[in-house]
């Protein structure tokens, strides 16, 4: 069989190629043989989103898992993965298991790990599991019976989202929201956000909020050019103050402005570290990936806070949350966890934080960017993913390694980092970041200027230097 790796994120696969019942039971063995290694009764929380399969594939690592006497609480119906980790935290379990794909595209499903934290787990522990997946699967799966261990105790289910919910309204002024001259639109991507936003903000106008596994042919990663539908709505409701959209598996965030305008992650994140600690007072570490931008060092240097930049993917950051005081962690993907809730990103919940700030402040979205570019200047980030051959792609990576870039185009080189791909910065404060993709088979760029045009005319020269 094929070999099993564990990404930045989980595994991913395309179903019905690598992404089997024997490759999922594959995995549920390894998890299995590493519970019973590490703790005594084990117990685990289990969901899956709205892909193809995902209730099937769910009860195979049920039942793999029961197969082993270890004990299961199951989501019935779809769930988000924050819904998984808060379970995981609420009953006390020692693992969480999401069969998600997160933003891939919809003919992929996966497999993330969740720690008894309830954030992901860290890369030690995958590490771990990995190591354990046996290179056949010698369980018949067919052949174990889902009843017979929901009679004896070793499957039970599990109502994730109404654990949910009521967690968020302990929480959020919800009726604040509900109550306020703010008009707010939600575009589930087809994702499992869709039903808890209509139970919490029930005023907010919905788009792809309905069961399409399919997800009409687009992956769910909320970025502007799958979002395209969902600004052309705000942008044509002159009554929407702001628009959220959240991923597959509803842990990433999407914002738009009143406008339709795209708001990307790195604005979110200065806009929840503002919000935190100039309107409520808060303090702690702010923890941000690779690919972030450096106006967040700004506004920490601003609001005297520590910040330190990790590797990209949000298990680096999880293992901050769980030793440190952070009061905030994110990533440029729109994937932010804060204090006061599991160190696990959560779009929705992010969303909601927004929502609030707008509530009580009064203030539209733009007005309070505007009040975040009163402290770091405005900007503008663009990415480009380019879809190349492997061995372009891993020239390119060399060159990078080789440091054989000096220039590209008119934007002369000043520094390098590489951290986590390799970013090299220009001698007005631009930015490029070159990393290949952690989960699919692109290379991404980034770039951040003063400006959009500018930041897509560094992305352009960049492909053309690549491309040459």
């Amino acid at each position: 069989m094929s070999e099993i790796k564990f990404g930045t994120d989980g595994w991913r696969a395309i179903i019905a190629k690598d992404y089997t019942v024997d490759n999922v039971a594959r995995v549920s063995i390894a998890v299995s043989l590493w519970l019973k290694d590490k703790y005594n009764d084990p117990c685990v929380v289990i969901g899956h989103d709205c892909r193809f399969g995902g209730e099937m594939f769910a009860e195979t690592v049920s039942k793999v898992l029961a197969f082993h006497k270890i004990k299961v609480k199951l989501a019935k119906g779809f769930v988000s993965t924050p819904m998984v980790s808060l379970g995981v935290v609420k009953e006390e379990a020692n693992l969480g298991i999401v069969i998600t794909a997160s933003h891939n595209p919809p003919n992929y499903n996966g497999y993330k790990l969740k720690g008894d934290f309830g954030g992901p787990l860290l890369p030690e522990n995958v590490s771990q599991v990995e190591s354990l997946i046996p290179s056949e699967n010698d369980i018949d799966v067919n052949s174990l019976d889902i009843q017979s261990y929901k009679e004896n105790g070793l499957i039970s289910y599990i109502d994730l989202e109404s654990m949910y919910c009521n967690h968020v309204e302990s929480n959020f002024d919800l009726e604040l929201i509900n109550n306020s001259n703010m008009n707010f639109a939600y575009d589930a991507m087809y994702g499992s956000g869709m039903n808890v936003i209509k139970k919490l903000l029930p005023r907010t106008k919905l788009l792809h909020c309905d069961d399409n596994p399919g997800f009409l042919g687009v992956a769910p990663e909320p970025i502007y050019r799958n979002l395209k539908e969902f600004s052309d709505l705000i942008k044509t409701d002159d009554n929407i103050h702001c628009g959220l959209a959240t991923d597959g598996d509803a842990d990433r965030i999407g914002l738009f402005a009143s406008n339709g305008d795209f708001i990307d992650a790195h604005h979110i994140i200065l806009l929840l570290i503002h919000y935190l600690v100039k309107y409520k007072g808060m303090s702690g570490k702010v923890v941000t990936a690779f690919s972030c931008t450096d106006r967040i060092k700004t506004m920490c240097n601003h609001y005297n806070l520590d910040q330190e930049t990790v590797k990209i993917g949000f298990k680096h950051i999880a293992g901050k949350m769980i030793t440190e005081d952070v009061l905030l962690g994110g990533e440029e993907s729109g994937g932010i966890a804060t204090a006061g809730h599991i160190p696990e990103r959560d779009g929705i919940w992010m969303g909601l934080t927004l929502f609030e700030f707008m509530s009580k402040s009064g203030k539209s979205i733009e007005d309070l960017i505007d009040e975040v570019y009163e402290i770091v200047g405005p900007f503008s980030f663009e990415r480009v993913d380019l879809h190349l051959t492997d061995s372009l792609k891993n020239q390119v990576i060399e060159n990078c390694r080789l440091d054989k870039y000096s220039s590209f185009g008119q934007y002369n080189v000043v520094r390098r980092e590489d951290i986590d791909g390799y970013k090299y910065f220009f001698e007005d404060n631009s930015w490029l970041l070159i990393r290949p993709s952690g989960t699919e088979p692109v290379l991404r760029t980034y770039a951040e200027s003063s400006s959009s045009k500018k930041a897509f005319d560094i992305l352009n020269s960049v492909k053309a230097v690549i491309e040459s």
